[in-house]
């Protein structure tokens, strides 16, 4: 198992990514590069390169946000209500791209129910279920299964937290917000930022959801992709080099998780 157990993972990998890559970087390149300075003056890249960025950052901090605060609850919970919160948190990553959409179009969509009942209130219906297929309607969807990632991720450091460097700061006349933001925020700061950098990577490439819940009225990297291989006379080394550039960007915001859990570690260790 030390010599082979890693076998069956690496050609995982290289099945479904470096081949996959390594078909896309000729295919890319094939016109000497042209392909790219194509794909820059395209009008809708960069809007689709912000929208992506942006898309992924407020999905990230969000989730984060809220992710922090249930798993800070999971670590306090008694060991029933941790099972039963646990089990919770599960179901929204049972659910694919597709019925979690239909689920929002359903409930905040121009004639869901919430949007309904929000009407009935005297709300506005149509401001309301045309929010849904926007940018911020993508955030809050992708919100739905990101928090319980970043909840079941980061549980175990808040339940393996030691509390004696908060109870020493204490002894010596912190205030319980000043042990808080000395003691415990320095200690969990890099698995935040790493959590909050694999759901950005995550929500900046999903393709399923957005398709199912905005089609192509959200200008964003997966959609513009999809709109152009659509397309009857796609333009596939413009294509496989947005392929490249956004499988570059989630590479980015993946190295930058990578690089704060190192950092945690590195100081857990030394």
């Amino acid at each position: 198992m030390q010599r082979f157990g890693a076998w069956p993972a690496l050609a995982f990998i290289g099945l479904f990514f470096v081949l996959p890559l390594l078909a896309l970087v000729p295919e890319a390149l094939s016109e000497n590069g042209a392909a790219f300075g194509r794909m820059l003056a395209d009008p809708l890249f960069w809007p689709a390169l912000v929208n992506s960025a942006l898309l992924g950052l407020s999905a990230g901090v969000l989730s984060t946000l809220v992710g922090v605060a249930v798993a800070w609850q999971l670590a306090q919970a008694s060991p029933f209500w941790r099972d039963k919160l646990m089990a919770m948190l599960g179901l929204p990553l049972a659910f694919s791209g597709m019925v979690i959409a239909y689920g929002f179009i359903l409930a905040f969509g121009r004639a869901g129910f919430v949007t309904q009942l929000l009407g009935y209130l005297g709300a506005d219906t149509a401001e309301i279920g045309g929010w849904v297929y926007t940018v911020g309607g993508l955030t809050f969807a992708y919100a739905y299964y990101l928090i319980p990632r970043v909840a079941l991720t980061l549980y175990p450091v808040f339940a393996n937290l030691d509390l004696r460097p908060i109870e020493a700061a204490r002894t010596l006349g912190a205030t319980p917000r000043r042990a808080f933001f000395d003691v415990v925020v320095p200690e969990v700061a890099p698995s935040v930022l790493g959590s909050c950098a694999v759901v950005s990577a995550l929500a900046m490439g999903t393709y399923g959801t957005a398709l199912a819940l905005v089609g192509t009225q959200v200008n964003i990297l997966p959609l513009l992709l999809y709109a152009k291989i659509g397309d009857g006379g796609a333009d596939f080394p413009v294509t496989s080099a947005l392929s490249i550039v956004l499988l570059a960007l989630c590479s980015l915001v993946l190295g930058l998780g990578d690089y704060f859990s190192q950092r945690r570690e590195h100081a857990t260790f030394h």
